[in-house]
């Protein structure tokens, strides 16, 4: 008799996802400390103020290179020292850096939270901004550059989230 030996799941499901309950549990701590650039960019398109700023950590050089429009440029390495002069801890904080490979603005936002700071995480930061086709700011004006059909809807101003 041959032994039956049970095949290896996927790698997908070779780890069980998890309960539903831990799930809701999990992906609503995500949208407590992320937002994407969509959701800002409608927030501060839309009529009156946000009820947040948006802080752009990175160098003054990559600022210069573009940011998003209205946002606080502020490095990360100066938060400790320049933030409280900056911000005013009862408006919550939106933080970016470069983009998903770069953690500059978790840094960032762990910063201001050990601060005292209310704080989410901008994900896909300014690449994903103007991958969107969200108008940004350089040193020499503003710009505004056509959305990757990867990244944004081609036909639509709503991806449907």
């Amino acid at each position: 008799m041959t032994s039956q030996l049970a095949a290896p799941a996927n790698p997908v499901l070779r780890v069980a996802p998890a309960a539903p309950a831990d799930a809701a549990a999990y992906f609503r701590a995500s949208l407590v400390f992320h937002a994407d650039v969509s959701d800002v960019a409608a927030a501060l398109a839309a009529e009156g103020e946000p009820g947040f700023v948006v802080l752009d950590s990175r160098s003054t050089a990559s600022w210069d290179q573009g940011h998003v429009p209205g946002a606080v440029h502020l490095p990360t390495a100066l938060i400790a020292e320049q933030a409280e002069q900056l911000l005013d801890k009862s408006v919550p904080v939106v933080t970016y850096c470069w983009g998903p490979g770069c953690n500059g603005g978790t840094r960032a936002a762990l910063a201001l939270a050990e601060l005292g700071f209310q704080v989410k995480e901008m994900l896909g930061g300014f690449e994903y901004w103007v991958r969107e086709g969200f108008a940004f700011e350089t040193w020499e004006g503003r710009e505004r550059r056509a959305a990757d059909p990867l990244t944004a809807p081609a036909d639509s101003e709503d991806c449907g989230c």
